[in-house]
């Protein structure tokens, strides 16, 4: 009994052994044609650096975002940045800082250094402050 079942479990085994070498034999392989694709893709790669400032001189902490994406980094005192990853021609960042406007710069096949000089923009606070009644608090008195 127990000699049939361990024929059972080598032929099954076996029969497995067969099916994954012919999976593995009837693959194609992709790893010439993987490389070159790899290759050109890193030659249109682009670092970008650049300065940041206004009519006064350069801005300390300018937030730089690609566009779509979650990286991003911002300007030292000197109004410098290094963008911290490689970008494709045809991305997009975001140049933002509170009281300038908002500007986006599309990257091309010869961007490597962007100086950029923002415009002020007006900022509006929205609200009131109310003094119609006296702040109360709203802890119970034990």
């Amino acid at each position: 009994m127990k000699t049939l079942k361990m024929k059972r479990i080598t032929q099954a085994l076996g029969l497995m052994g067969i099916v994954m070498m012919a999976a593995l034999i009837t693959n194609p392989v992709y790893a010439q044609t993987q490389a070159a694709v790899t290759a050109s893709v890193v030659d249109q790669q682009l670092t970008v650096k650049g300065k940041v400032s206004d009519d006064k001189g350069p801005l300390l902490g300018v937030n730089i975002v690609l566009k779509g994406g979650k990286v991003g980094t911002v300007t030292d005192q000197n109004g410098a940045f290094t963008f911290p990853r490689a970008l494709n021609p045809g991305d997009t960042l975001i140049f933002s800082f509170l009281g300038y406007e908002k500007q986006e710069i599309k990257i091309d096949a010869e961007t490597t250094f962007i100086n950029l000089i923002l415009s002020s923009d007006l900022v509006e606070i929205m609200g009131a402050v109310s003094t119609d009644k006296p702040y109360k608090s709203k802890r119970s008195k034990n």
